[in-house]
């Protein structure tokens, strides 16, 4: 019977994770996709090729591993605001995708993806399917219980959940893609947030509340 991993081990085996996947985003951005063999990106990691291959077999299963990873905020489900609320569920759902957008390597991910996507098209799906198609589930899911709640109205929670992050995207992430020094103050965002949701609040609010 094989032994279950000590503390230690699991630490250093996420330690090594870690690595693994700061010096892949680098390398993928500095050389590009098909131009980072893993046998490079193990040693920019400061780990064997076996230790490599056993946490990523495949250099898709890494990338996958990056958007993961570029994506997670750590959340547990109970973070998920309920119904009662819009302002509040969308103030807080609309920070937070700011907050993801904002990140220091997410532009670096889309970067890294237009520039591979002709040879490479999987890269895209594996971004929209693993990156932002959970959270925009989760927007579409939180506007499907407000309505049913009813203190929203709306008969396209899709389309709704689109405008809702579109808004915030047009100003806090597509910029960075071709300013390199947008930046925009934390006031600027929060207030770029607020006006998104006053938006949906005109358009699919009622003045019913739930008790």
């Amino acid at each position: 019977m094989t032994a279950a991993p000590s503390t230690y081990h699991q630490r250093v085996a996420a330690e090594k994770r870690t690595a693994i996947i700061e010096a892949a985003s680098r390398l993928f951005l500095e050389s590009g996709y098909d131009g980072t063999p893993l046998s490079r990106i193990a040693e920019a990691a400061g780990v064997s090729k076996a230790t490599l291959f056993k946490q990523f077999p495949t250099k898709a299963a890494l990338f996958e591993a990056i958007v993961t990873e570029s994506w997670n905020l750590d959340i547990g489900a109970d973070a998920q605001p309920g119904p009662g609320d819009l302002r509040a569920g969308l103030t807080a759902l609309g920070r937070r995708y700011a907050t993801l957008l904002g990140r220091p390597g997410m532009a670096s991910l889309f970067r890294i993806v237009i520039a591979e996507l002709p040879r490479f098209p999987e890269l895209g799906h594996t971004l929209f399917r693993t990156g932002k198609m959970p959270y925009f589930d989760s927007v579409r899911s939180y506007l499907e219980t407000e309505h049913a709640a009813g203190t929203a109205e709306l008969h396209d929670s899709v389309t709704a959940a689109a405008q809702f992050l579109g808004m915030i995207s047009d100003y806090v992430f597509w910029p960075r893609m071709l300013l390199v020094d947008w930046n925009p103050a934390s006031a600027d965002i929060d207030e770029a947030v607020d006006q998104a949701v006053l938006t949906m609040l005109a358009r699919y609010g009622t003045s019913k509340r739930a008790d």
